[in-house]
């Protein structure tokens, strides 16, 4: 069967057919790391990270290369750097905060689920990719050098009589729809309103590095050429998949594919462009205004990270996502009952159908339905069982065993282990001298710290009552 893919620029979906099926590759836009990581990021790692292990189901785990940059230049970081840091030269202050706010990014994906990529580079450690392509730019007329920046020209692009997309071809607009519709910076210096800086002198105490095209004075690079230089070091002039939100759609990716294309006078950067859909709260946009801004880390403190992928990917990556507290609910509760079915068995190969509907353009609501169905039929087989425990792994879920997701459930809840313990122990020896009236107090005692016990019994045939937290 086809894997068939959705792509932003031409608004079809098509089957995907790599440019090298022995080397897979795509890019995906990471974090800007001068802070915790809101669950809108996390959304965006969830959706690429499905695709990663997609694409290593279908042409191998050794003949695909994932990309997923970090930002770590940005006047975000600055501030937070200065704010954070005093005293400390700001170099080395700015490495302290992106060193941390990295680390803190890394720990919360994983947590969500997500596999390492294969490369995570540094825009900082891309300054000579950066330079060379803004040469390039510069030379090919489609860049030029004012006052010490380096700006792209979309006007020269469109005029260009060549293969290359017209600048707008990603988020089908118009230049005149981009300066109406985008914070443009009016500068005097530039020739056109929609011109973008490619580099920029820096700031006294700010970060700097030798400038490119014939300019005496160090600067820094522009936000938009940092990916266009990492993705061509590590995945070539032109790849398989671009990824990326919704949100970046325009500027920053129609910038990078202005960039790449007429640094390298191609039609294309990416074959597919892939975004995900925005995320919002209970029906209202995340906002810190609204009291309703959530980081990965707050709502990890509260659950599993497997529950906050389960609730994602109930919601077809290219539609929006309302978050809300009563679907967390109840993804920690189908999670419950399939780590109670699958985590302990040996997991086989994924069911088709549930491959099939990943190889709709990731169709996880679709995959859904079909876990659904397998959870039926793992009660009454083991080759069921196992089909059903491969389907989870494949997209990233039962990762522990049934022992330890009860412990974390446990844990987590605040529950004394040892009170349930002895209190199941005192209801064991009521119920053995048939006082039958402490049996059902001590349960109620249960119920009310948030415990349910089941009776029941062991491979012996002797009684037993095992207790989980209440959901």
């Amino acid at each position: 069967m086809d894997l068939r893919l959705y792509d932003t620029l031409t608004r079809e979906k098509r089957p995907f057919v790599p440019l090298d099926a022995t080397n897979v590759r795509m890019y995906a836009c990471g974090p800007t790391v001068y802070d915790f990581a809101h669950i809108g990021n996390g959304r965006a790692a969830i959706v690429f990270d499905v695709l990663f292990r997609l694409l290593r189901h279908r042409y191998g785990a050794d003949h695909v290369t994932y990309v997923r940059n970090i930002t770590d230049v940005d006047d975000k970081i600055n501030v937070r750097a200065a704010r954070d840091y005093p005293g400390v030269p700001l170099n080395e202050a700015i490495r302290k905060v992106t060193e941390l706010t990295y680390q803190q990014y890394q720990d919360d994906v994983t947590a969500l689920g997500c596999l390492p990529p294969t490369v995570q580079p540094r825009a900082t450690e891309h300054i000579p990719e950066m330079r060379a392509i803004i040469e390039k730019l510069v030379a090919g007329g489609f860049a030029y050098v004012a006052e010490d920046h380096v700006l792209f020209s979309p006007q020269a692009m469109n005029a260009a009589n060549s293969m290359l997309p017209r600048y707008g071809a990603l988020s089908k607009r118009s230049l005149d729809e981009m300066i109406a519709g985008a914070r443009v910076d009016v500068a005097p210096y530039k020739r056109d309103n929609t011109d973008f800086v490619l580099w920029k002198p820096s700031k006294p105490g700010e970060p700097s590095w030798p400038s490119p095209a014939g300019i005496k004075v160090e600067g820094r690079p522009g936000w938009h050429i940092e990916c266009s230089a990492m993705a061509w070091k590590h995945l070539g002039e032109k790849f398989d998949i671009h990824g990326g939100g919704i949100d970046l759609v325009f500027p920053h990716h129609e910038n990078e594919l202005a960039q790449t294309c007429c640094a390298f006078h191609s039609d294309r950067m990416a074959n597919v462009w892939m975004h995900n859909g925005f995320l919002q709260i209970e029906s209202e946009k995340m906002s810190k205004s609204l009291g309703n801004f959530f980081t990965i880390r707050d709502l990890l403190a509260d659950w599993p990270g497997e529950v906050l992928r389960l609730a994602m990917l109930k919601t077809h990556y290219r539609s929006p996502l309302d978050w809300t507290a009563k679907a967390t609910e109840e993804a920690a509760k189908t999670l419950d009952d399939w780590y109670a079915v699958a985590a302990d068995a040996e997991p086989g190969a994924p069911s088709p159908a549930m491959v099939e509907a990943l190889y709709d353009d990731l169709n996880t609501a679709q995959a859904m339905a079909v876990l659904h169905g397998l959870r039926g039929a793992a009660s009454s087989s083991e080759q069921s069982r196992k089909e059903f425990a491969g389907s989870l792994r494949l997209l990233g879920l039962l990762s522990e065993s049934a022992a330890a997701w009860e412990a974390r459930k446990q844990q987590a809840s605040g529950v004394d282990t040892a009170a349930v313990e002895a209190l199941i122990a005192e209801r064991t020896a009521a119920r053995a001298r048939k006082d039958f009236k402490e049996s059902d107090r001590i349960r109620d005692q249960l119920a009310a710290m948030g415990v349910a016990i089941k009776d029941g019994k062991d491979a012996e045939g002797k009684p037993i009552t095992t207790w989980e937290v209440a959901r």
